[in-house]
């Protein structure tokens, strides 16, 4: 939401010239999207989960699969295909444990490729972003 002309001040170009060199940076994917950070308290979602997910088969489509549920479900923040014991770690949002306890008979118990998860709920949001460090 920085206005251009004040980016432009910072890295001494022109307005156009930064809103070229943004254009393009989409473009490439480089910046993935733009965003607001929603409290999720203020939404009702004030309760967030860390599940770890071991899967039965890890071939590739099974993998896909996998990765595709987590996707579509919308409780899930943020999901990462990881190396070691787990196979999965999942950032869960939801409002209640009875919501929760309903995603993982949907997501979990329902799906007979999940060998086990395990559940970490957080007792404090201490540092949570998406910020990359760069320069």
């Amino acid at each position: 939401m920085t206005p251009q002309r004040t980016i432009g001040d910072a890295v001494n170009l022109s307005a156009p010239a930064v809103q070229r060199r943004i254009k393009r940076m989409r473009e490439e994917g480089v910046i993935r999207a733009d965003v607001s950070v929603v409290e999720p308290d203020a939404v009702g979602q004030s309760i967030t989960i860390f599940v770890e997910v071991e899967v039965i088969s890890e071939t590739a489509e099974q993998i896909e699969q996998a990765k595709r549920e987590f996707t579509a479900a919308a409780e899930i923040q943020q999901c990462y295909y990881v190396t070691g014991e787990a196979d999965f770690i999942l950032v869960i949002i939801v409002p209640s444990m009875a919501d929760y306890e309903a995603l993982t008979r949907r997501l979990f118990f329902g799906n007979n490729n999940v060998k086990r998860f395990r559940t970490f709920v957080a007792m404090d949001r201490v540092k949570v972003g998406l910020g990359v460090p760069v320069g």
